[in-house]
């Protein structure tokens, strides 16, 4: 009885060292969800103390992820129409922690009638992020470089899919605004704003939707969110149209063997058409929902 005491004492000691030694893996691991995302402030805490522990940079963190994770998993989406109440067609649309809001106005008369087009509709884009949008607390100035680049490719991709020459002369506003920000920004809100323009009535030939991938780590990674894409692998971004079999979209950032491309693009293409199917649900669910309130 006289030995159990110290014993006693001294055990829980070893251990609680030994679990402080390996607490900031363990306890990451257990913070993130099952794509592996940083979801609060403690996990980000805690992936600091990791990768100041054991000087692990962007790339060797993503590698380190994949071990416990599935590859070619997309992030949580969620998606909902009808947010804004004084738009002719709104809807927000969630992939992981990015968040993006969409509201359509139209088909109505041309403001300008410079700009009015006689044999098909106008269609007019705005892309903007919040201020709270990121980390970075800095005002972002209006009509910037890249907020043009995103209205240009996120207009472009909606035309190809919206019916114009049954418009001819009136005019189609999509306003996009990014909430919150992490990787696939350019995907959601071409994702948003088709669900917008179906909310809105406007006929359409299919549903756009988008999704990326990437190659990192001599891995094909699908639905890149923004620690993956900023680990420096290439990625392309993929607009289709999933019942035409058309892509509308292909933007890439980098250089790609052949037979590699053909593999992210593909994996991108099986993301545009299980965000496809999901859309389809929404609006079906949406229109059951109206069904059932016009008959109460």
């Amino acid at each position: 009885m006289g030995l159990s005491g110290p014993i006693f004492v001294a055990h829980p000691q070893i251990i609680k060292k030994r679990r402080r030694k390996r607490a900031p893996e363990e306890l990451l691991l257990k913070a993130l969800n099952p794509r592996g995302e940083i979801t609060s402030p403690a996990a980000a805490v805690l992936r600091s103390l990791f990768e100041r522990s054991h000087g692990v940079c962007k790339t060797e963190w993503v590698s380190l992820r994949r071990l416990h994770l599935i590859n070619m998993q997309m992030r949580h989406i969620h998606a909902e129409v009808g947010a804004v109440a004084k738009a002719d067609g709104s809807a927000i649309f969630e992939m992981g922690n990015t968040k993006v809001i969409a509201a359509v106005y139209g088909p109505r008369e041309v403001e300008n009638k410079g700009q009015q087009i006689s044999n098909k509709a106008l269609v007019r884009c705005e892309y903007s992020m919040a201020n709270f949008s990121t980390g970075d607390r800095a005002r972002r100035p209006k009509g910037d470089r890249r907020s043009t680049e995103l209205s240009l490719v996120i207009r472009q991709t909606m035309e190809a899919c919206i019916m114009t020459h049954l418009m001819p002369r009136s005019q189609i506003d999509i306003f996009v605004q990014v909430l919150q920000a992490d990787g696939g920004t350019r995907s959601a809100c071409i994702n948003a704003a088709t669900l917008a323009l179906a909310d809105a009535g406007i006929p359409m030939r299919d549903i756009v939707t988008s999704c990326a991938a990437g190659y990192l780590n001599s891995t094909p990674l699908l639905d890149l969110n923004y620690l993956e894409d900023s680990a420096g692998g290439p990625d392309v971004t993929v607009g289709f149209l999933p019942k035409l079999e058309k892509i509308t979209l292909l933007q890439m950032d980098a250089k790609l063997p052949l037979d590699v491309f053909e593999s992210v693009m593909q994996l991108a293409i099986e993301g545009c058409k299980a965000i496809s199917t999901l859309i389809r649900q929404v609006l079906l669910e949406n229109t059951k929902k109206l069904e059932y309130l016009r008959g109460a």
